[in-house]
């Protein structure tokens, strides 16, 4: 991996407002530490680090932060957003040295096409988009490639089929799936299931309504006879007298 050198300053304010006008300067407020280094606050160039991010896939990238008098080695362990910007408003870099392992994700990356889906009109299932792997810090991919050009329907690539790279050792759990191909009925057949069962409660609908109505218009012809027959009580008891 490619050593990119990015310029730096060290912060000993830290106040909401110092931050705010550095953030308003193209700065970005940023953090270094590691093992066996005191942890320093630190400003970057905001067009820099962009362009390093830009550049290198936004992945593990080895940085070389050059100070006034010192320079030091790390990688960029973490990046706050803004929410709606998107633009970077803090850095975290962790020392890392040039000849110690260290275990980072590395993202994946896949080429050609699946013939289960090409031709057997199945559908790709993407599961899993990095793995964790360990190795020095000069030796980290910027990816690893998952080759699906041989995957037929009911295909699998695993953690354990990637390919092996020296002097790089993938930790990630050997049986986690990383990507399938399914057969396109497999996913149709739960929204046609559902499908029928809403037809059928659609279909018996209008019985419970029409078995209501009739129900209340027998109640109502009941009702309509008990009437005329209280009506015609009084009258025939005047005839009797």
């Amino acid at each position: 991996m490619k050593e990119v050198i990015l310029d730096a300053e060290l912060r000993t304010v830290a106040t909401k407002n110092h931050l705010k006008s550095l953030r308003n300067d193209g700065k970005v407020p940023g953090t270094f530490y590691g093992a066996g280094e005191k942890a320093m606050s630190m400003v970057v160039n905001l067009k820099q680090f962009e362009k390093l991010m830009h550049e290198h896939g936004g992945g593990n990238v080895l940085v070389n932060l050059k100070f006034t008098n010192d320079s030091k080695t790390a990688i960029v362990k973490e990046v706050q957003r803004d929410i709606i910007k998107q633009t970077p408003i803090h850095v975290d870099f962790q020392s890392v040295s040039l000849k110690d392992k260290i275990v980072v994700n590395v993202p994946l990356r896949i080429t050609g096409e699946a013939p289960g889906v090409k031709v057997g009109g199945g559908i790709l299932e993407h599961l899993l988009r990095e793995v964790h792997v360990r190795c020095l810090p000069m030796d980290i991919p910027d990816f690893i490639t998952v080759d699906v050009s041989k995957l037929e329907i009911n295909h699998a690539v695993t953690v354990k089929d990637l390919p092996q790279m020296e002097g790089v050792e993938v930790t990630s759990d050997p049986q986690a799936i990383i990507l399938s191909i399914v057969a396109p009925t497999a996913l149709e057949e739960a929204p046609a299931a559902g499908a029928a069962v809403a037809a059928a409660g659609a279909a018996a609908e209008p019985e419970v309504i029409s078995k209501g109505k009739k129900e209340k218009e027998e109640g109502e012809a009941a009702a309509a006879t008990t009437g005329k027959e209280k009506k015609a009580e009084p009258k025939a008891a005047e005839a009797k007298k």
